[in-house]
């Protein structure tokens, strides 16, 4: 059985099922593998105000790894920010220029807000299939005339920009040129979206990072995700997990594919390999403490009965 300490779990199409939502089985594990001890906490792509209350205000769960490792923050302590690796404006720039190209919704965050243009805002439809997901964006958004002019208020750099295309096609098209172009991070969570970081920046490195703050080897992580961004994650950690939803190359690196997000398959990873060994020694101890009650109870009769 492996030693987990720390597990981090993406959200999207992983934790959250379909509806962008925590079933009342994955609370209870979740709650049970914090009572154990292990340090859980979210590793997403979203920014620090796109992650639902519900899990930035989940008991006991004190880290928050957001825009895909960029920032690390200790809710504990009033969202004190434990790490950062900023996209700087110029290279922000540049991946701009090539969004700009294609028909896309983008996005800049800065220091745990996505920021959108307005008229892409409103015609979310274009960009994202899934109605959850229309419905998070719209949510979450702040809307602005232009993002690049949004930029230019700051005088610090992004956490990420991103891109949801129209068309795949033209996805690949921008992914590839993007690559060729730059050393940044570049993936994508999902098959018609482009996520660019500031280069070394994943959510595996800050996993990592974690840890070595915390002074948890990486043999003790585990994580669980399904996109492409989430890549990096599973294979730089001691145990990675995949969504059976997840996607095929994700799936072929992990170290396990649980469940899918519609089946509690986070949850039941955790179950599996990270609580299962406190489950044996309870009922160890119970059966420890039935023949300790069984001997005291044949010693008792044994004094009892009278000589003959």
């Amino acid at each position: 059985m492996r030693t987990i300490k720390m597990i981090g779990l993406d959200l999207d199409g992983t934790l959250l099922n379909r509806e962008k939502k925590l079933t009342t089985y994955s609370k209870e594990i979740l709650k049970e593998a914090i009572c154990q001890g292990m340090i859980v906490l979210v590793a997403t792509g979203r920014p620090l105000l796109g992650v639902p209350d519900f899990m930035r205000e989940f008991p006991g769960m004190r880290y928050i790894l957001t825009a895909n490792g960029a920032r690390i923050y200790d809710r504990e302590d009033g969202n004190r920010l434990l790490y950062e690796n900023l996209l700087s404006r110029e290279d922000a720039c540049t991946v701009l220029d090539v969004f700009e190209e294609y028909d896309t919704l983008k996005d800049v965050y800065y220091d745990g807000v996505g920021y959108a243009n307005r008229l892409e805002v409103e015609h979310l439809e274009r960009y994202y299939e899934d109605p959850a997901m229309r419905e998070y964006i719209w949510r979450t958004r702040k809307r602005v005339e232009n993002v690049r002019d949004k930029m230019k208020e700051y005088s610090f750099g992004l956490d990420k920009i991103q891109a949801v295309f129209a068309k795949r096609s033209e996805r690949e098209e921008a992914m590839r040129r993007l690559k060729e172009k730059t050393d940044l991070a570049v993936t994508g969570a999902l098959a018609n979206s482009i996520e660019v970081n500031a280069r070394g920046v994943n959510k595996g490195n800050g996993l990592l990072m974690l840890g070595k703050i915390l002074g948890i080897e990486k043999e003790e992580i585990m994580a669980c995700g399904d996109g492409l961004n989430d890549l990096a994650m599973l294979r730089a950690v001691g145990f990675g997990v995949a969504m059976a939803n997840g996607n095929e190359e994700v799936k072929k690196y992990a170290d396990y594919v649980t469940g899918s997000n519609d089946e509690d398959g986070v949850a039941k990873a955790i179950e599996k390999f990270c609580i299962e060994i406190r489950e044996v020694g309870t009922w160890i101890l119970l059966f420890l403490l039935y023949l300790a009650l069984y001997r005291a109870l044949r010693s008792g009769c044994r004094s009892a009965a009278p000589d003959i």
